[in-house]
């Protein structure tokens, strides 16, 4: 992901929101403290298909929100 957002790509983690501080110190190791990261209640073993779906719309307006932002500027 580092690699694709160095590149000038809209790049974004999607994260477990007990996992975003080592987020983003992940981000800042590899480079990229700016990462975007996408958080969804944790957690996401074990769950469901349905919980699963939940938590993928829970990040789904983010992303799209970032990607109107990146073609707003650039």
């Amino acid at each position: 992901m580092a690699n694709l957002s160095k590149r000038g790509l809209t790049t974004a983690v999607v994260c477990s929101d007990v996992f975003q501080k080592l987020g983003q110190a992940q981000a800042r190791v590899f480079g990229v403290p700016d990462l975007p990261l996408m958080l969804i209640p944790h957690p996401l073993g074990g769950l469901g298909i349905e919980q699963v779906k939940a938590r993928a719309d829970h990040v789904v307006p983010q992303f799209v929100a970032l990607l109107a932002q990146e073609k707003q500027n650039g």
